[in-house]
């Protein structure tokens, strides 16, 4: 397998992660099965169009694909930093082929009703949020940071061109053998995925023998990201803007029908907003080095807005130059936000932070799918559509009071192991607390100010790695001191906060601190003294001892 390193660092281009043959090879194998899922896609929304089902039936294709993201974003993050993600892949990616076989099946014996469809779409939508968080996860793994980026953007080819391929290559299916096999090329996409994960020999998983208790990891990475501004600007970002934008995904079937096309020229509708995807590939790079990350936001939302508008109102030809315009758009926003998740989250709440980008990301989508989906039904799709553009012009002006944030896939997130292990009179089992920690520093009155506004940059590094009832104080007999006082869960989750969880940027925040204060703090760990204390901790007491 070739060396992420082997790649030049200089002035990378924007095809450069493709020379790496590991991301080649399961980049394709990604490719190919979001192909077959566009192609899925394409046949379920089409059979009910042919079956004169309602605009919100139809748009709830769409809604059942992604509300999964509600129910099992998180517990995919958290199991995608506990397992091995490649395992996860794999078993993730044969559940889908087969339940795209058990669709095929479905429909070759014309078995086939709308409830049928939205149930399978349904169940692929779990498989496929099981593994998403995976998915990107493991981009770190294959490119140099140099090429998070690039990296960022070929992954988006992926989904984008598979829509600029498989909407026209479903509809050419469609028409010449029916939906059966529309389905059956998805199961066979899944397999695909599959057979490139198993050839892909990666490194051990390092950390996986000491993982964390499901539900501490599951705290721990909402924790995280509750108290990383960074990150939740980027949350609100990816919200506003798919909010608004499901309106085009989930009411184009019902533009093709204004337009009188058959599935083949549905097909072509999709195919232009993937077409712009790939375009954006081209086009992203040279944007991204004239303009700043939120100006291509904001301009994404303006041209997403003029697609939206072309598909409720103008001929085909104008509708599908806008559409074009629109997918170029839509790689542009995904783009920049990826690659600002993946820059800004650390290693080891890396797939926890992804999935709560998907859920936040995929949920607001399912939302809003389904909403435009009731607006069209009652007040017409034309309606529905023009709101969808109005929103999309506030969520472009929104970047100027609510932009990223300085710093935002620019902070150092390498581990920082330069943490001393406290010397106790006890050793503690991993499970023994909650840990109650007390630090005491020395500061002069006139550095006091400026010490106290370093430690609210202290806090919440704290409790993004871990901690809780962050306090403090200042002595009542001694003006010079400070106590700093938070509690973690547990002794295992202090200690995974020391040795595996703080960064470069964590260490610069504490030096920032400490260089307000007058020598070494003295740090003093507190543990339950009552029989909730468990293991070697609880041994030192023979009363307590079963």
């Amino acid at each position: 397998m070739s060396s992420p390193s082997a790649v030049p660092s200089s002035q990378p281009s924007a095809w450069a992660p493709m020379a790496i043959t590991a991301f080649r090879v399961l980049w394709f194998a990604q490719l190919g099965s979001n192909i077959g899922t566009w192609m899925q896609t394409v046949g379920a929304q089409w059979v009910l169009v042919e079956a004169a089902a309602g605009a919100a039936v139809i748009a709830l294709v769409q809604t059942a694909s992604l509300a999964p993201a509600i129910l099992v974003a998180l517990p995919a993050g958290v199991l995608a930093d506990s397992l091995d993600r490649r395992r996860l892949l794999i078993w993730g990616s044969s559940a889908s082929a087969v339940l795209a076989a058990g669709l095929t099946v479905v429909a070759w014996i014309a078995a086939l009703s709308p409830w049928t469809i939205l149930a399978f779409t349904f169940l692929l939508g779990i498989t496929s949020t099981l593994t998403s968080p995976a998915w990107q996860a493991i981009q770190p793994e294959l490119v140099p940071r140099n090429l998070i980026a690039a990296s960022s953007a070929l992954g988006g080819v992926t989904v984008n061109g598979a829509r600029a391929v498989g909407p026209a290559l479903a509809g050419v299916v469609l028409s010449a053998f029916g939906a059966p096999v529309v389905f059956g090329v998805n199961a066979l996409s899944f397999v695909g995925a599959v057979i490139a994960l198993i050839w892909w020999k990666r490194p051990a998983q390092t950390g996986l023998d000491d993982r964390e208790p499901f539900g501490a990891a599951l705290r721990a990475g909402v924790r995280y990201v509750v108290s990383a501004h960074l990150v939740r600007r980027i949350l609100l970002r990816s919200a506003l803007f798919a909010l608004p934008a499901s309106a085009l995904w989930a009411l184009l079937p019902l533009t093709a029908k204004r337009l009188q096309l058959d599935s083949s020229g549905y097909g072509v509708l999709l195919g232009a907003l993937g077409v712009g995807a790939v375009l954006g590939i081209f086009a992203l790079p040279l944007a991204r080095r004239r303009f700043s990350d939120n100006l291509v936001i904001a301009a994404s939302a303006v041209l997403f807005a003029t697609g939206s508008l072309a598909a409720a109102v103008l001929p085909v030809v104008p509708t599908l130059v806008l559409l074009v315009l629109a997918g170029l758009a839509w790689i542009g926003t995904l783009t920049v936000l990826n690659a600002a998740l993946q820059l800004t989250l650390p290693q080891w709440v890396r797939s926890r932070g992804a999935s709560i980008y998907i859920l936040v990301f995929m949920g607001a989508m399912a939302i809003g799918s389904t909403g435009w989906g009731i607006v069209a039904q009652w007040l017409g799709t034309s309606l529905a559509y023009s709101a969808s553009a109005v929103l999309l012009l506030l969520v472009a002006a929104s970047v100027r009071v609510l932009p990223l944030l300085p710093g935002t896939g620019t902070v150092d997130r390498s581990i920082s192991m330069s943490w001393p292990t406290p010397t106790l009179v006890f050793e503690p089992q991993p499970t023994d607390g909650p840990v109650l920690v007390q630090i005491s520093y020395t500061v002069h009155p006139d550095s006091l100010a400026a010490f106290q506004k370093a430690m609210g940059h202290v806090e919440s590094s704290r409790r993004r790695t871990g901690a809780s009832r962050w306090a403090l104080y200042r002595s009542g007999e001694e003006s010079d001191v400070q106590l700093e006082t938070f509690m973690v869960p547990s002794w295992g989750e202090f200690r995974r906060q020391e040795t595996q969880r703080l960064t470069g940027r964590d260490r610069d925040i504490r030096a920032a601190a400490l260089a307000h204060a007058d020598g070494a703090p003295v740090e003093r760990h507190f543990f339950p003294s009552d029989a909730r204390r468990t293991g070697s901790a609880r041994a030192e007491r023979p009363d307590l001892a079963e």
